[in-house]
């Protein structure tokens, strides 16, 4: 092997992760938008139904592109660490790794009532992922339509093992 076929390194991004039964939940947003509330009401409304759910990464993840897939590991400096506004940091159960299947974008603006189809996909690191911007007001009802959106993107063949 050369020097030229080592896989690139994982880019780090302002994200945090969050894993749901075995899909990862990218969240994106600026500081101060939400996305640890968001990743907590995830992590609550899931186990809330009894689905597995926990945190991989709050604030930065590492990202990289593996067999088609994006895979998302806490930088180790963060590993096991949430921000809980008003208190601090904090220490969580978390796991090590997810493979991302929706990217959460959460913006200070009400998202398009009606987006064009292009702005429901995004590519990062290189694999195109299904996409949805919310605004992040409300966590525990932006994670409701959150996880309902999954359950959509997770099951997209289920009909035909049915048929």
């Amino acid at each position: 092997m050369t020097g030229t076929d080592a896989p690139a390194p994982p880019a780090t991004i302002h994200a945090g992760c969050v894993l749901v039964d075995e899909a990862g939940i990218l969240i994106r947003g600026p500081s101060g938008a939400g996305k640890s509330r968001l990743a907590q009401a995830l992590i609550a409304g899931a186990q809330a139904s009894g689905r597995f759910a926990r945190l991989v990464s709050d604030d930065r993840c590492c990202v990289r592109a593996c067999n088609g897939r994006l895979v998302v590991r806490p930088p180790a400096v963060l590993a096991g660490l949430l921000e809980v506004r008003g208190i601090g940091i904090v220490r969580t159960e978390t796991e090590g790794a997810a493979v991302v299947r929706l990217v959460v974008d959460c913006e200070a603006e009400l998202p398009e009532r009606y987006p064009q189809s292009t702005d429901r996909t995004v590519t990062v690191a290189g694999i195109s992922l299904p996409r949805i911007r919310v605004s992040c007001g409300d966590s525990s009802t932006t994670a409701a339509v959150v996880l309902g959106m999954l359950g959509r993107i997770e099951r997209p063949m289920l009909h035909l093992l049915t048929e």
